[in-house]
């Protein structure tokens, strides 16, 4: 679902994303992947994906695996948002 919704939103124009990610509590590997290559198609098109709202597994999985330095990682949608400017 998450590869659908990027894709759809890449096909629609939309290139600076934001993924609220507030009621995930945990991500397996192939969520980490779909992450890395939702956020390479949408750099391939010139744009940004940033991730919102990161519960503290989800935080520490991607400090973990060194993912937490590649994504811009925000807890405020407004400054999210803000950020694209």
């Amino acid at each position: 679902m998450l590869r659908k919704t990027i894709r759809d939103l890449l096909e629609g124009g939309k290139t600076r994303i934001i993924l609220n990610l507030g009621d995930i509590n945990y991500i397996d590997s192939s969520g980490i992947g779909e992450l890395v290559s939702g956020f390479t198609a949408v750099r391939s098109r010139e744009g940004e994906l940033k991730l919102l709202n990161l519960t503290r597994k989800v935080k520490d999985l991607l400090q973990i695996t060194k993912l937490f330095t590649v994504f811009e990682v925000y807890t405020d949608e407004g400054e999210a948002v803000r950020s694209f400017k």
